[in-house]
């Protein structure tokens, strides 16, 4: 539930919507903690494949890369870069504003930082796929995998909550 209060003819909206006796204040304090957990798991994939893939220019056969390979290789890197960026942001907005009476606007924030960072993450899973199953088999198979593993993040981190979102309202 959305709350608006007139504020000499300026509209300030507030987000209600929480555990019963929950000050607003406790509810952007839980609200960031849940945001902060959240991150802190999908930092670690992004982590893990930032790390891999930083690695692969220093292997013996990535002289043998040919063009496609190589822009995928720094697609992806760029891709991770940028979620990793968009993922650790929360935490350095917290600490800017931290103790400037201003928690609701850091939680919407951190909530659209990491929805973005997921994007960037699910579009590197989807390049390191590509990359990983056209160096190992085939360009073919990368393409066909790489679609199913889309399609599968997709469907899971968007499909499915959205839907279910829409049933509950």
């Amino acid at each position: 539930m959305q709350v608006c209060v007139d504020a000499s003819r300026g509209s300030i909206c507030r987000m209600t919507s929480g555990r019963p006796g929950e000050t607003d204040d406790e509810r952007a304090d839980r609200n960031f903690g849940e945001i902060l957990q959240e991150l802190r798991v999908s930092q670690t994939g992004v982590a893990v494949l930032f790390g891999f893939l930083l690695t692969m220019p220093m292997q013996q056969r990535f002289s043998r890369f040919d063009d496609v390979q190589r822009y995928l290789l720094v697609a992806d890197v760029l891709l991770l870069a940028t979620a990793s960026a968009l993922m650790v942001a929360p935490v350095a907005w917290h600490r800017v504003l931290f103790r400037q009476q201003m928690k609701d606007e850091v939680v919407l924030a951190a909530n659209r930082l990491a929805q973005l960072g997921l994007l960037f993450l699910a579009a590197g899973v989807v390049t390191s796929i590509l990359l990983v199953i056209d160096l190992a088999i085939s360009r073919a198979s990368a393409v066909v995998w790489a679609a199913v593993i889309g399609t599968l993040i997709l469907v899971l981190w968007a499909a499915l909550p959205l839907r279910r979102r829409l049933r509950g309202s």
